[in-house]
């Protein structure tokens, strides 16, 4: 691959009407600007993020629209002023940025929200706000999150860039992008995750997947998993999962009564990765008095507010969120590759299922319908 000043023309899969199926289309990608690199997308998978954009008329307004953010690629060009990556690189692109020089990114206790670059769900380039896509009749398209990895290639922010190791398969350095690291960071970073512990997890998605995986890798001894859907226990056993409730077969006992029997009063770490405020609430009431803390992972769908007796705060018990799992794509994601590569993280079990690019609104499908957990969705080569 050469530096490329000039526009390339690809295929995307845009979204023109909330919740209807995506259109491949052709569109232009411009080339990249300062701080900027083009990407050209290998793989990619369907997040649950898309699917709240793409189905909630609210965000309508911003469409047409190329949504995906859980991607893997190579570097295709470069923009002025970008440092650290070249021509060739194999890359991972982030939704959360990591400029890697203000405060909040040198930090190890300040989060992970950059100041330099500030997170944004609004369409356009984070330090411009301008676009980098048109469509065939030279109408602008929105990006979505700043990456927009549902096309062949796309440009995306420096600061959201992370370069990861070459002898990481594509789709395994794909999953590191967002869901798995996001589930995986909570635990290690967010909640510090102790050996011996016992954690709860409400929503068996690919998030809560990666919670279990992450609480497997820490030591923990009780990983229990909080599902209507049955089947996911069978999956949740292979990634490291000991006990499953499903909040529909618990008799006259709450959902929190069961895990306070299983946990001998209340469970050190409650993760909740839905977005329910009713789950939150359960979540927090099933952590243990004086020291429990429950992580909320999952963005409540609804926009509700959660409710919480105030005296078990008084007892020592805890609730944060938490974006991306505490990660800094380019100090962390790293670090979890490595990880992979040396056995000592497992990522094979939360790839579901394998779709060409032209057959994306397939991965929707399954994902809707509770069937996969990551869709790896493989652009046309």
């Amino acid at each position: 691959m050469e530096k490329s000043p000039k526009p390339i023309r690809c295929k995307a899969a845009v979204c023109r009407a909330s919740g209807e199926p995506l259109l491949i289309e052709e569109i232009e990608v411009a080339p990249p600007g300062a701080f900027e690199v083009r990407i050209k997308i290998i793989c990619t998978s369907l997040c649950h993020s898309d699917i709240t954009f793409w189905r909630r008329p609210v965000f309508s307004i911003y469409l047409p629209r190329i949504f995906g953010h859980e991607a893997f690629g190579i570097i295709e060009s470069l923009g002025e002023g970008v440092k650290g990556l070249e021509v060739g690189d194999t890359v991972v692109p982030t939704f959360l940025t990591n400029c890697g020089e203000c405060k909040v990114c040198e930090s190890e206790n300040l989060g992970n929200f950059c100041t330099t670059v500030p997170f944004s769900v609004m369409p356009g380039m984070p330090r411009d706000r301008t676009l980098r896509f048109t469509d065939a009749d030279g109408r602008p398209v929105n990006n979505f999150l700043g990456v927009s990895s549902f096309s062949e290639y796309t440009v995306v922010d420096v600061s959201q860039v992370t370069k990861v190791d070459g002898g990481i398969p594509p789709e395994k350095a794909c999953l590191l992008s967002c869901g798995v690291s996001t589930g995986v960071g909570a635990v290690r970073k967010v909640a510090a995750v102790e050996a011996g512990s016992s954690v709860v997890i409400f929503g068996l998605g690919a998030v809560g997947f990666a919670v279990a995986e992450g609480a497997r890798f820490h030591g923990a001894s009780k990983i229990i998993g909080v599902d209507i859907n049955p089947e996911k226990f069978e999956i949740g056993k292979k990634i490291g999962l000991t006990h499953f409730v499903n909040p529909k077969d618990t008799g006259e006992k709450s959902t929190v009564e069961i895990i306070k029997e299983i946990t001998d009063g209340g469970a050190d770490y409650c993760f909740e990765c839905i977005g329910l405020a009713p789950l939150m609430s359960d979540a927090f009431n099933s952590s243990r008095v004086g020291s429990g803390k429950t992580i909320i992972l999952g963005v409540e769908i609804h926009g509700n507010p959660i409710t919480i007796d105030s005296a078990e705060i008084l007892c020592g018990k805890c609730i944060i969120g938490s974006m991306f799992g505490g990660i800094k794509g380019k100090i962390d994601i790293p670090v979890l590759a490595k990880q992979y590569l040396n056995k000592e993280l497992h990522l094979d079990e939360f790839i579901t299922h394998q779709v060409n690019f032209k057959d994306i609104n397939k991965a929707f499908d399954l994902l809707l319908q509770g069937k996969s957990l990551r869709c790896m969705i493989w652009m046309d080569q």
